[in-house]
């Protein structure tokens, strides 16, 4: 929604959204006197009738004509397994949208770096965002208010359990293989990575008085798992800090299982969203754009733990991310002219490869 909704300012188009049920009451309305959801009752509700994208460029490069282009258009972003190349950002393509009154978009991707590849809209978008690395900071900040039932739980649970705390550390655990990890790989990694850079106290294993604890860290831990927020708060229960640290540790929800079309999970996952991203300090799991969201909001650079998918160790546990951007996981292959794209970096100013996926890109502050 965000990069759909740079690219409608960038087209001069308006941005509708299409939300279902489990959806309705997570956001505020963003524009003025107006809303943003495309009506149900909508002839473009659903897009199977709709011509797509693919099929007018494959019928533009047979005929090299615009005429008889359709009024609306369905543009698929949506990545698969077997991922068809797109030049979605190319100019040639760019100039052939522009001529079609009406997108339907459907995207699972945060294709911002994508219009940095398009000589125009990278001209527009350094304009709009002279710090690159805070494009979806501003985007989210401008376009995802809670709801006031949203935001009534979010400060409401903020004010009860971390705004007191003198630093908040937000640890976002998002496991991908839950049958071949075992949960105490998962917390070793967790404990690997925030012991070794301190993010987290170390426990005095010899004695179980407290020394003059004045400092209180607060841990807020999203997962879909109670378990770990049981565990640490166990670990910092039983024994005292060596540094002298109080630390509490909340979880807001476990719902064990990520649950579709129920718009209570949904309402769960955005407050966790939004309470990881008032954090001081994060850690979350790579590759989630689960902990992309929180990042871009809250402006963070977090600490991104190795994605486990089985019984074993890493080493680092974690790396320190260079930027708040979201990943764009699959970026296009290849250049405009249909040569394969070898050094983004070199290619296209602004972009480097993503830390915790190398093949996706995301945007730095500086061109290298």
């Amino acid at each position: 929604m965000a990069a759909t909704f740079l690219y409608a300012i960038l087209t001069d188009r308006v941005l509708l959204v299409k939300f279902n049920k489990d959806k309705h009451g997570l956001f505020c309305e963003p524009f003025l006197n107006s809303t943003w959801i495309l009506p149900r009752k909508s002839p473009f509700w659903n897009e199977k009738h709709i011509e797509t994208y693919q099929i007018l460029l494959e019928k533009d490069r047979a005929s090299n004509s615009t005429e008889d282009l359709p009024s609306v258009l369905f543009i698929n972003l949506q990545h698969t397994r077997s991922d068809p190349e797109k030049y979605f950002h190319c100019g040639h393509s760019q100039d052939l949208l522009q001529k079609i009154p009406l997108l339907t978009l459907q995207s699972d991707q945060y294709f911002v770096p994508s219009l940095f590849m398009n000589p125009f809209f990278n001209q527009e978008v350094t304009k709009m965002f002279p710090e690159k690395e805070t494009v979806f900071h501003h985007l989210g900040r401008y376009l995802f208010h809670p709801s006031n039932e949203a935001w009534k739980l979010i400060s409401d649970y903020y004010e009860a359990h971390l705004a007191k705390a003198d630093k908040q550390i937000g640890l976002q655990i998002r496991v991908f293989s839950p049958v071949s990890t075992p949960q105490q790989a998962v917390m070793d990694l967790v404990l690997s990575c925030t012991l070794k850079h301190k993010i987290l106290p170390q426990v005095d294993l010899q004695t179980s008085a407290g020394k003059n604890q004045t400092t209180v860290k607060a841990v807020l831990v999203a997962s879909l798992y109670r378990e770990y927020g049981d565990n640490l708060k166990r670990m910092y229960r039983k024994n005292p800090t060596l540094s002298g640290e109080v630390i509490k540790v909340y979880q807001p929800s476990h719902e064990e299982h990520q649950k579709y079309n129920d718009n209570k999970h949904n309402m769960k996952a955005w407050i966790d969203m939004y309470l990881l991203s008032l954090s001081d300090e994060l850690v979350t799991t790579s590759l989630s754009t689960f902990g992309y969201v929180a990042q871009g909001l809250g402006n963070l650079k977090p600490w991104l733990l190795y994605r486990l998918v089985n019984n074993d160790t890493h080493f680092p546990s974690c790396e320190r991310d260079f930027s708040s951007e979201p990943c764009y996981h699959v970026p296009p292959k290849h250049y405009c002219n249909g040569k394969p794209i070898k050094d983004v970096v070199s290619s296209f100013p602004y972009l480097r490869e993503c830390k915790d996926f190398r093949v996706g890109l995301k945007m730095v502050k500086d061109s290298i």
